[in-house]
């Protein structure tokens, strides 16, 4: 899957009906290009391999048995959501995905003033826990139930010069993200999505892409200049919360057997 795959919301406060539609329209569309084309093809008797006609034979031979085994599973990478807008038939504000090449469709975390959850350090990723139980779901009903692993999910933080030690590991932010979505996670479960894993970005601070050592997501802190890794708050949460699980786990399935 993407390295951030979003849910998406569609929503206009100032129109009728007829704008609402066309923005659901826009959703699907912003939907096709940044999942469905890649795993339609390889999880339904689908005609969409059609579409690739400049791939060469033998990678369409690769995706036809792929095709034919199924897959394995489904990874999704989820940290936040946001709003989407029709471009193609209403007035749009440059931005991402509102031009003609990323499909007429504007994603945005704010839209008519409204914001999609609370904002973040980073510019991009706003809490809006319910888009993980959204985003679950969608791929259950859409991928007939697919096996699904959250491969990455987590709050990513900017680390001021000079902060206290203090400050760098009492990540109650971090928890607070944490624990939202998965309590959203795990509605989408009791509701019958067949997740298998979870897993958190990051065990520690990394080299993140473009932003460098700037972004730290860690439930590790580390000291880049001496390697030096240091617990934070919300790795105590993180393995309190994975012991308390999985107590509840063995018990039910020592009830059941």
């Amino acid at each position: 899957m993407n390295q951030m795959l979003q849910s998406f919301v569609a929503i206009d406060q100032d129109c009728g009906l007829h704008h609402v539609v066309l923005d659901h329209l826009a959703t699907a569309a912003m939907e096709i290009l940044r999942e469905n084309l890649s795993l339609l093809p390889l999880t339904l008797s689908y005609p969409m391999l059609l579409l690739f006609t400049s791939i060469e034979q033998n990678t369409r031979n690769e995706m036809q048995k792929l095709q034919r085994s199924g897959l394995d599973f489904i990874g999704v990478n989820h940290y936040t959501s946001y709003y989407v807008k029709d471009c193609m038939f209403s007035a749009c504000e440059p931005g991402k995905g509102s031009s003609r090449t990323e499909g007429f469709a504007l994603s945005s975390p704010q839209i008519n003033g409204f914001s999609i959850g609370q904002p973040t350090e980073l510019d991009w990723l706003y809490v809006h826990p319910e888009g993980m139980e959204k985003i679950v779901t969608y791929i259950k009903n859409r991928y007939n139930n697919t096996p699904m692993f959250i491969t990455e999910n987590g709050l990513g933080t900017i680390e001021k010069p000079n902060s206290k030690s203090e400050d760098m590991i009492n990540d109650v932010e971090r928890v607070e993200y944490l624990s939202s979505y998965l309590d959203s996670l795990a509605t989408a479960i009791m509701k019958g999505a067949n997740v298998r894993g979870y897993f958190v970005w990051s065990l520690l601070d990394n080299f993140e892409w473009t932003y460098g050592y700037n972004i730290r997501f860690g439930l590790h802190h580390v000291d880049y200049a001496t390697l030096n890794r240091t617990r934070r708050f919300s790795a105590l949460w993180y393995k309190h919360f994975i012991d308390q699980h999985s107590n509840k786990a063995c018990h039910h399935h020592h009830h059941d057997s």
